[in-house]
């Protein structure tokens, strides 16, 4: 059986690079949204937001948030 290797994050060589998806307003999947180290030394990340691409942008925990009801 072949294992799926992530790519190694290109700034630090430590992390590896995993994709997170996350859901539209309309409650479609979008896959491979963002990008992230796993280094969190590192904190490299890349993001699509309606079409562009957003490089290193802040990362915040999220534990403050609460979950939104559907």
């Amino acid at each position: 059986m072949e294992l799926f290797q992530f790519p190694k994050c290109q700034r630090c060589k430590l992390g590896d690079l995993v994709p997170l998806s996350d859901f539209g307003s309309q409650g479609a999947a979008i896959h491979f949204k963002a990008w992230v180290c796993t280094n969190p030394e590192c904190g490299f990340n890349m993001k699509i937001r309606n079409g562009d691409l957003y490089l290193n942008e802040p990362i915040n925990s999220g534990a403050h948030m609460s979950a939104r009801t559907r």
